[in-house]
């Protein structure tokens, strides 16, 4: 159920990621008309959609597949969300300087990032029947 989602909405990405965009900047920010994108936010916000897809759609793949990159950056927006919010907008922004998160931007990235750390310690964790299907031994005759 939840690999279906992820891949959802990895899909959802790959597809539309300008509306994904405009919906992110109208929820995160008090001017979102302000914020003038570099020229490949775009393509990586598409480009991280198919990634994610390919990921867990790949034989082998599943959630198990981003447990380190989910803990490496979900480390890092709990312990550091300022940080990684301003490195966010500088890195998909040409004004990031223009740009005034809403107060809660902060505090739910640390949030999203412990959320990011739990998925990435407990991703691929529970095995499912297809899984168990795969790895299971014939019985002995």
């Amino acid at each position: 159920m939840i690999r279906t989602l992820a891949i959802g909405f990895g899909l959802l990405e790959a597809v539309f990621p300008r509306q994904l965009i405009d919906a992110s900047e109208r929820l995160a920010f008090d001017t979102p008309e302000t914020g003038r994108l570099q020229p490949w936010t775009v393509p990586m916000a598409r480009l991280e959609g198919l990634l994610f897809v390919w990921l867990l759609v790949r034989k082998g793949g599943g959630l198990g597949a981003l447990r380190a990159p989910l803990g490496v950056f979900g480390v890092a927006m709990a312990l550091m969300p300022r940080a990684v919010v301003a490195f966010a907008l500088e890195i998909a922004y040409e004004n990031p300087d223009d740009l005034e998160p809403k107060s809660w931007v902060v505090p739910a990235t640390r949030l999203l990032g412990a959320i990011y750390v739990a998925a990435g310690v407990f991703a691929g964790r529970g095995a499912t029947p297809e899984d168990e299907s795969r790895t299971a031994q014939p019985p002995d005759q």
